[in-house]
């Protein structure tokens, strides 16, 4: 096996004196290393174990520093020791559940996610109903991971650290006043002075200045009302004695007006420990991201920002809006067109915009694709890594190759300088990328659909991609009756493959909430009203840029959500305890978990 870094002399890099001088070269110069390149853990840790210690061989220099981006596939230190602590708390809360006789052992305990989809504050809002009937069910202790996108804004329930052991009707309450409060001062002249002055500090700190730097602290007014000193890190606290499910946020790192994003695109993940681009092995550290860094270190140190201006990247609302709109415009049957792969190397996941679009729609749609106004830049953590000339044959780089320049070494992130990370709303509006890394195991997906219109169409976006990537999932078919009245719950499971998770998929409609109040409990006729909620694509009150509800729309977005949930117990349970056989035994999962 080749060694997996090279020596590389500083004169070969293709720097000129300023940017020489920008990323602090001459610091480096003295230190009493030699230069060189690190190549990225895909180059040959398939045949190194999880947990083995990595020996390099360095020739005539020894690596006296430690690197400050972690290569490598596997979990952080953090994670896994969460991992332990939370394994105690899932397996005390099944054995309630479940009603089971025994104490689970560790190995019987199965990886319990819940992965959300975007959607603004529809997302928001339907999320908290979600998460409070899980939790009367006594679920959300069964739950190990948490996943969104877009409508990510939830992620301030982890500003206290017992959030998911307290009822969640205080927060629920808190989210209603925001959402139903006017919000015509946002642009008043006081918020416009702060916004400025928060901009100014920003970048003499150097961060990168975007656009998107400023809808954050907008979309913070939005959301909170008022400046928050909270960072991504002090959600730790919420973690340390797994008393909470591990949270991640998905980006996407695209390349900046050259291509759409169905040509490029890489999937990004946040954690409170770790920012990471899983198809290169590497991670920093949350609070170095937006530090400067070559060469694997941490060349300017800046500090960790505020959570507002990660809330910016993660979800937009008003981008998500936008992408609504162009779905409801003709095209959500024919969102992409994929071509799979004929081999595991062969180069492309092909994705295109819809063949039904022409003309000023189609030039619409490919500007707002390609131009991405809401993209946020960030100082890349990859640059100055180099590639190992087979990079492009390991088997870890294949499973997450799926653009059409992964041939092309000196087009890719670490020759790029900054990241540019968008909503994932422009590619697939999932937030399962996360769960898809195979060290995290995961055998249950709870997935949460925020989605009007196709309800079904980005879990079969997920799945198709999935098949592709050669990632374990389970097949997404559904007859048309179904497409066109679809039901509070689907399992879908692959019987024949023990890697795939089962997955509970919980779509945005309204069915038997129209007649029920609550499970088994009729509505009587003057409850009726309550029960007409309005999710039809262009005419329902929770679409396009409804920026505010009303009090009974909100109520009865949140009372249908946590309804769906509560409603479907059975299935839940059913899924989960097939779970924990499959664990136990290795028996094949039971087919007619698949029927909804």
């Amino acid at each position: 096996m080749e060694d997996l870094v090279k020596f590389k002399s500083p004169l070969a890099q293709k720097l000129d004196e300023a940017e020489i001088e920008r990323i602090h070269l001459t610091k480096l110069l003295t230190q009493k290393t030699f230069f060189f390149s690190f190549v990225f853990a895909i180059l040959s840790l398939d045949h190194v174990e999880a947990n083995q210690l990595i020996s390099l061989k360095l020739g005539a220099a020894l690596l006296t520093e430690k690197l400050d981006v972690r290569l490598g596939y596997d979990l952080c230190r953090e994670e896994q020791e969460f991992l332990q602590k939370r394994k105690r708390v899932v397996a005390s809360a099944l054995k309630r559940v479940l009603h089971l006789e025994r104490d689970l052992h560790g190995h019987e305990v199965p990886v319990i996610a819940v992965m959300a989809t975007g959607g603004g504050l529809r997302a928001m809002s339907a999320m908290f109903g979600h998460l409070l009937a899980l939790q009367k069910l006594n679920l959300l202790d069964c739950v190990t991971y948490l996943t969104g996108a877009s409508g990510s804004t939830w992620s301030d329930l982890y500003e206290h650290a017992d959030w998911s052991q307290k009822s969640l009707e205080g927060p629920l309450k808190a989210v209603k006043e925001q959402v139903t409060k006017c919000k015509l001062n946002l642009m008043s002249i006081e918020h416009l002075k702060y916004y400025h002055k928060e901009l100014a500090e920003r970048a003499k700190a150097g961060h990168v200045s975007s656009f998107t730097t400023l809808w954050s602290l907008v979309q913070e007014m939005f959301l909170h009302e008022r400046p928050r000193k909270y960072k991504l890190t002090d959600q730790r606290r919420a973690l340390e004695h797994g008393q909470n499910p591990l949270p991640f946020y998905a980006v996407l790192n695209v390349k900046e007006e050259k291509f759409s994003t169905f040509k490029f695109r890489e999937w990004a993940e946040f954690s409170p420990y770790e920012v990471a681009i899983p198809k290169y092995g590497a991670s920093i550290r949350s609070e170095y991201f937006d530090s400067e860094f070559f060469m694997g270190r941490r060349v300017k140190k800046l500090p960790e920002s505020r959570i507002c201006y990660l809330e910016g990247l993660w979800t937009n609302i008003f981008t998500r809006n936008l992408l609504d709109e162009q779905i409801a415009d003709g095209f959500s049957h024919s969102f992409f067109s994929i071509s799979e792969k004929h081999s595991p190397e062969e180069d492309v996941t092909t994705i295109e915009p819809p063949s039904c679009l022409s003309g000023k729609l189609y030039e619409m749609f490919q500007d707002i694709m390609t131009k991405r106004p809401l993209l946020g830049k960030s100082h890349n953590f990859l640059r100055g890594l180099e590639f190992h000339k087979d990079y492009s044959h390991q088997k870890k780089f294949i499973e997450w190759k799926d653009t059409v320049l992964d041939s092309f070494p000196n087009s890719l992130t670490p020759l790029q300088k900054y990241l540019c990370l968008i909503d994932v709303g422009y590619f697939i509006n999932t937030s399962g990328a996360a769960l898809f890394k195979p060290e995290r195991n995961v055998d249950v997906i709870i997935s949460l659909d925020y989605g009007l219109g196709n309800v079904f169409k980005q879990l079969e976006m997920t799945y198709k991609y999935c098949k592709i990537q050669n990632i374990p999932f389970p097949k997404v078919e559904l007859s048309k009756e179904e497409e066109k009245n679809p039901k509070e719950c689907y399992v879908f499971l692959d019987a024949e493959d023990p890697r795939a998770p089962i997955v509970i998929h919980f779509p945005l409609v309204n069915d038997t909430f129209k007649e029920f109040k609550e499970p088994g409990v009729k509505r009587c006729l003057s409850e009726m009203e309550e029960g007409k909620v309005n999710l039809e694509n262009t005419c329902s009150p929770y679409y396009l840029i409804r920026l505010i509800y009303s009090s009974e729309n909100f109520d009865k977005l949140v009372n249908l959500s946590k309804y769906n949930i509560l409603n479907n117990k059975d299935l839940l349970l059913q899924a989960i305890q097939s779970a924990v056989e499959r664990r136990r035994t290795g028996a094949p999962y039971i087919c007619n978990l698949s029927v909804g």
